[in-house]
């Protein structure tokens, strides 16, 4: 398929070994397999105006962490011992886990991943395309009522969404360029999963993030189209107008 020409993740030569677990700086990644993930939906009506268009997304296999960050791991990351209770941390903004991000690229264990896997890679928080994925694999877990930071710009649709599962770019003017996308679970329903927003430079209560080791995508982003088939819209509104 043309659309994803250029993204060399596809071709990873160590894709038989993706049962191994990668260990860094303390922190323990598990494989998340390739695949395609849909997201979005196909459901008419206003509610749901903002989870269209349904679209699917090819993921290339990548690892992650199971749960999100704690306290004594990051912590460890920073040199810094933690004596009290060891739960998901709160505090962390996204800038806080870009810089934890840039300390574990620094470790020998990374370096030393990156020279046998020689494709380009980054440390990071998930796409939602990434986090669903791990979620479907039953690799990505989030506690119920829990929000957790992802590396994607928010966004009002999935118009211009990436379709490689590449984090979104934030092409926001005003208070939204301020944002970062989220994941949400219900507090009473952990099967209810949502997409919020979250500010990028401030913590915020039951907010969390974790980190992923995902390969760099490489060439021209294939994203879904920014407009919709007028005449296709125009064709089913006289159809059912007259059927009314």
């Amino acid at each position: 398929n043309p659309a994803w020409h250029g993204t060399s993740a596809w071709k990873l030569p160590w894709r038989e070994a993706n049962q191994v677990t990668v260990n860094i700086g303390g922190l323990s990644f598990q494989p998340v397999s390739e695949g395609s993930i849909i997201l979005g939906t196909t459901k008419g009506g206003w509610v749901y105006g903002s989870q269209r268009p349904s679209f699917e997304a090819r993921v290339p296999m990548f690892f992650a962490l199971e749960h999100p960050l704690t306290s004594s791991e990051v912590g460890a990351i920073l040199g810094i011992k933690n004596d009290g209770a060891d739960s998901a941390m709160e505090a962390l903004t996204s800038f806080d886990l870009h810089e934890l991000a840039e300390r574990l690229t620094k470790t020998e264990a990374f370096e030393s991943f990156t020279e046998k896997n020689p494709v380009g890679w980054e440390l990071r928080a998930p796409t939602e395309a990434e986090w669903r994925q791990g979620h479907a694999q039953n690799v990505i877990h989030l506690g119920a009522g829990l929000t957790e930071r992802l590396a994607d710009a928010p966004a009002s649709n999935y118009r211009g969404a990436m379709m490689d599962g590449r984090p979104r770019p934030n092409e926001l003017l005003g208070p939204a360029s301020s944002q970062a996308s989220a994941i949400a679970v219900h507090p009473r329903k952990p099967s209810v999963i949502a997409v919020t927003s979250v500010p990028l430079e401030r913590p915020l209560p039951n907010v969390v993030a974790r980190l992923i080791l995902s390969p760099v995508r490489t060439g021209r982003a294939i994203r879904v189209p920014q407009n919709t088939e007028r005449w296709s819209n125009v064709r089913s509104e006289v159809l059912w107008t007259t059927v009314l």
